[in-house]
């Protein structure tokens, strides 16, 4: 064995080398995207990787491979499980050849997600087994086991990594042979096809599975009881390392049962654990999985004690504090607060757009574009222009969820006759889950003007590919997809594309598109500024400056601020010469020269 320091997500994408997996597919989203860019980065040339379009179409891809009997991995965030949700329960009632293991990195607090979902529970819903690691070097050998799971029976394996376990990093163990997979090709079976009868039957097989996966997990290396006390505790994930923290720093004398595998539950050794202790306090992030398991196995004869009874959260991501303010209640431990040095407050630094982001250029110019109308309403989507939101553009009034603003918009425009509506889209994005959203409109002859913003790459996430940079995951040539072409083909007939860059031009076509009366289409298309060479020149404010702060007050570039005597300054090292901020100043006073150095 070799020993290598990995982030808990590259430690995952080795585990599944390890296991010799032969096919991974997945979409973007923090924090799991480094699983499959650790793929990326090893070239590993058994290995087949691709960005899919979306979280379904992954699963499905992936599904195809383990029908074959090859070992298949897709990746995802938690919200993503929503969008691959129809073909992970059928799925479970279908089966698999080949090992499937799904990675879902869950994201408690939440850091960068819309919701703070527990994909165990979705595995309870789904009935498929889970793994819950509690670090790097667990990851690892978790998505091995979950191989090997999948394939004894014959069912997807969830894997639920989270935040910090994806991004924290750790010394693994990493085994030199690569498991060889014998892979038999697809076997024709009348059990491929779901049908209504044949569901019956497997929904009754799965939930016999059920208590056979329990009893096997009776035995994993990854659940186990610590004997102390007759205070029991029951921890699942990450939150058995803040745990154990906790118990060496104040020397606490308490039995752990640790969880590694949520659902189903250990439930001989959890039968072993209850008969031991008088009582138990369940600590997990987000639902009660383990803690309502746990209360059903026990049927009242010893206290339970989580978040049924308001002894832990049920929202945001557990720490050293959240676990040391719930055990020490559960103790009886008076909780005295060490008299801690006042450090100054931080500033306030909230997200915004970069400095010569094409995407403050397109909501600005489609805000002046629309400023006489009654009641423009701007529906926004997921990715970096979900800032939009933020003062002084103001150009994101709803966000519900991936590929949502296109369709939102539309029922907002029935709802409301009258009401101008504009659904800004990502590129990414528009691939993902905007087409049928776009067909809805045409379909239906709503009017309402699409706004794709184009900027070449799927920035939120890292600049991963997509079907319209012309690369695939591994950087290799692929057919770029035309966005206008596609969108012409569903139907869309007043299309414009622009560079939003340039003012005058992209203010009238927002005005023309928005006029239209029925689906209208602009691209606003300017690649990212994270993609592109720092300019040698740069734009700077003269003497003229009358200090009228309009071009602060219009655009918020964080390049620009007001200086002691009240004057704007642009700093040269985050200026990428854009030149928005000179169409909006009323006296001509900034001007574009050569960069200092």
């Amino acid at each position: 064995m070799s020993k290598r320091i990995c982030m808990g997500n590259e430690a995952i994408a080795l585990g599944a080398i390890a296991a010799g997996v032969k096919v991974v597919t997945g979409y973007p989203g923090t924090p799991s995207t480094e699983i499959i860019e650790t793929f990326v980065h090893e070239k590993n040339p058994n290995v087949n990787v691709q960005w899919s379009t979306n979280e379904k179409v992954a699963l499905e891809v992936a599904a195809g491979a383990a029908y074959a009997g090859a070992r298949a991995m897709v990746t995802m965030k938690q919200v993503g499980l929503n969008v691959a949700s129809d073909p992970l329960m059928c799925l479970s009632y279908i089966g698999v050849e080949g090992g499937l293991v799904v990675a879902v990195a869950d994201d408690p607090g939440p850091w960068s997600s819309q919701t703070e979902q527990d994909t165990r529970s979705f595995a309870r819903h789904a009935n498929l087994p889970v793994f819950d690691p509690s670090s790097p070097e667990e990851a690892y050998e978790m998505v091995q086991e979950a191989f090997n799971l999948s394939e004894e029976f014959k069912l997807p394996v969830i894997l639920r990594p989270t935040t910090r376990v994806c991004h924290a990093s750790a010394t693994v163990r990493l085994k030199d042979d690569v498991k060889q997979i014998t892979t038999l090709g697809f076997e024709k079976r009348p059990e491929w096809c779901i049908f209504p009868s044949l569901s019956y039957v497997k929904h009754g097989e799965l939930e016999i599975k059920q208590n056979t996966l329990s009893n096997k997990f009776d035995t994993s290396i990854f659940n186990k009881i610590f004997k102390g006390s007759r205070k029991g505790i029951a921890v699942s994930g990450v939150s058995y390392l803040y745990l154990k923290e906790v118990i060496k720093e104040f020397n606490l004398d308490v039995s752990i049962f640790k969880i590694g595998t949520p659902y189903p539950l250990p439930a001989g050794l959890a039968e072993k654990f209850v008969s031991t202790v008088d009582s138990i306090l369940v600590i997990e992030e987000l639902d009660p999985i383990v803690e309502e398991q746990l209360l059903i196995l026990a049927a009242g004869r010893i206290p339970i004690f989580g978040k049924n009874t308001d002894d832990t959260p049920y929202n945001g991501e557990f720490s050293f504090e959240v676990i040391k303010k719930a055990l020490f209640g559960y103790l009886g431990i008076e909780n005295k607060e060490e008299p801690k040095e006042e450090l100054p407050q931080m500033p306030m630094r909230p997200p915004v757009l970069c400095g010569g982001c094409p995407h403050r250029a397109s909501f600005y110019a489609a805000k002046i574009a629309t400023k006489d109308f009654k009641k423009p309403i701007y529906c926004g989507d997921i990715g970096c222009y979900t800032l939009g939101n933020a003062a002084p553009l103001n150009m994101v009034d709803t966000c519900l969820c991936m590929g949502a603003g296109i369709t939102v918009a539309q029922g907002l425009a029935l709802a409301e006759p009258g009401t101008k509506c504009l659904a800004f889209i990502g590129d990414s994005t528009f691939f993902h889950t905007g087409i049928p959203g776009v067909i809805n409109a045409v379909y239906n002859n709503t009017d309402i003007t699409i706004v794709v913003l184009d900027n070449r790459t799927t920035a939120m996430t890292g600049c991963q590919p997509h079907p319209g940079t012309g690369k695939t995951a591994m950087g290799e040539p692929a057919k770029a997809l035309d966005i206008e072409a596609i969108l012409r083909a569903c139907g869309v007939e007043e299309i414009y594309t622009v560079n939003p860059f340039d003012y005058s031009e992209s203010v009238e076509v927002f005005k023309k598109a928005v006029s239209f009366n029925g689906p209208s289409a602009v691209i606003a298309k300017a690649p990212c500024i994270t993609l592109i060479k720092m300019p040698p020149t740069v734009h700077r404010v003269n003497e003229s400056c009358i200090g009228c702060l309009n071009c602060i007050n219009e655009l918020g570039c964080p390049a620009m601020t007001p200086n002691e005597k009240g004057f704007v300054v642009i700093n040269e090292s985050t200026c990428t010469d854009c030149g928005l901020c000179a169409n909006v100043c009323p006296v001509d006073a900034i001007q574009r020269g050569e960069r200092n150095g």
